[in-house]
């Protein structure tokens, strides 16, 4: 199954706008990081943000995952980016290239549990 993970960058108050642009490079930087360790697993980085407009941006992993325990380390990174930067996260899966989100978790949403995940994308 091929699973994504993004940063929730639609319909966000307008303070919390300006702290992800602010935080932009930084968000970029970590999950370019994350993927370049896990290249080996097929990890991929989403990384559409050239809108002048946030609610457009898609900021984010995709990576196949066979078993629940493969969340384990993209969930702790959002987790961890949720706590540092302040945002939230979409989570789902893909097919036929098309997205479809079955959580979201985050500093608003609350801490991700990589096992309940794992039960909503069906693992």
């Amino acid at each position: 199954m091929l699973i994504y993970l993004l940063i929730a960058c639609d319909r966000l108050e307008e303070k919390r706008e300006k702290k992800l642009r602010q935080n932009l490079p930084e968000l970029q930087a970590a999950l370019q990081a994350y993927v370049d360790a896990n290249a080996a697993n097929n990890v991929t980085l989403i990384n559409e943000c050239e809108s002048d407009d946030c609610e457009d941006w898609q900021l984010g992993i995709s990576q196949p995952v066979t078993k629940n325990i493969h969340l384990n380390f993209p969930v702790d990174l959002f987790n961890r980016l949720a706590e540092q930067y302040g945002i939230d996260c979409e989570v789902g899966y893909i097919e036929d290239d098309a997205r479809e989100p079955v959580s979201y978790f985050g500093k608003y949403e609350g801490k991700g549990e990589a096992f309940l995940i794992a039960e909503y994308l069906g693992l």
